[in-house]
């Protein structure tokens, strides 16, 4: 894959920000002159510099600021090697793809220590984008746990839908030998969509990395290059939206089942109250548990190494 480079400004409290969720994952910090940080890790090394400007270099940089900063990514410039240009489709194209049959995916526990990663896929007709506009679905980040668990009995009743869901033990070996995290979400967002697609269909993807991984993973689908799109905030689209839910629905299960095989609360994210939930974990099992119920390549798996 390409290696890119970007160059953005950030305020300073969105400086902090960033390095508190990036100590948080799977980031490895370095020393680098005049910089406030540098970090290494998912294919970027990523470098905050005391005037503000964030530079951004690696085979996917602009999926980082897509990840990290919610932020679309600038156009590049004619030295970018590999790069395209333009700022990403909007509203217009959003509701163009409505007014069609149209397949959404999107992905959960990506950010979380502990609980399985998953991507659901879910087809949407045309007629039933306003209804579930109507209905309060949207992306699953502004829904409260319990709404999204009430929710997603709905959708998984009325709408054609598949969930591609790795349990940590599975995705640990998987990560070990990809050695990167986007190769293996894309495994799992075109098992998802190639379980729904019937072939009359658009494909949208809330954009995670460079547009050409997916293009790759759905290669055999017919028409793929126009069929399929990758856009920022893609649950704008209420396809992405239900899919959102449903992944996320799908990722508090498998966090809840997995809490009560050990018997310890395993909470979302990857911050202290994880890392507690980690010392609890160790206190009443073998330190090998941990490979089935945690991501080990996230940063408080080290963390949990230096206390013992």
């Amino acid at each position: 894959m390409a290696q890119e480079t970007l160059v953005v400004k950030l305020r300073r409290d969105e400086g902090e920000e960033l390095r508190r969720k990036l100590s948080e994952g799977a980031f490895e910090f370095r020393s680098v002159p005049h910089a406030l940080f540098s970090a290494k890790g998912e294919g970027v090394v990523a470098t905050l510099y005391g005037s503000g400007k964030l530079v951004v270099q690696g085979s996917d940089a602009r999926g980082f600021l897509l990840r990290f900063l919610e932020r679309e990514p600038p156009a590049p410039s004619a030295s970018t090697s590999g790069a395209k240009s333009g700022d990403g489709p909007g509203e217009a194209l959003v509701e163009e793809l409505e007014r069609a049959p149209l397949v959404g995916s999107d992905e959960a526990g990506k950010g979380d220590w502990f609980g399985p990663l998953v991507v659901a896929a879910v087809r949407v007709e045309p007629e039933d984008a306003a209804r579930l506009r109507a209905g309060g679905v949207m992306d699953s980040k502004r829904l409260s746990d319990r709404r999204v668990l009430e929710m997603a009995g709905g959708l998984r009743a009325r709408f054609a839908h598949a969930v591609a869901r790795l349990d940590p033990a599975d995705y640990n070996r998987a990560h070990e030998q990809l050695g990167n995290l986007n190769p293996l979400l894309a495994r799992l967002h075109g098992q998802a969509i190639r379980a729904v697609a019937r072939g009359d269909e658009a494909i949208l993807i809330d954009r995670f990395a460079d547009e050409a991984l997916m293009r790759s993973e759905l290669a055999e689908l017919p028409n793929i290059e126009s069929r399929l799109h990758q856009i920022p905030r893609g649950e704008r689209a209420m396809a992405v939206a239900a899919a959102s839910v449903l992944a996320r629905a799908a990722f508090l299960e498998g966090l809840s089942e997995l809490s009560a095989e050990v018997g310890v609360e395993l909470p979302k994210g990857a911050g202290a109250p994880v890392d507690a939930a980690g010392r609890a974990l160790l206190a009443l099992h073998p330190r090998e548990r941990l490979r089935e119920v945690a991501k080990l390549h996230f940063r408080n798996t080290s963390k949990l190494a230096g206390r013992r």
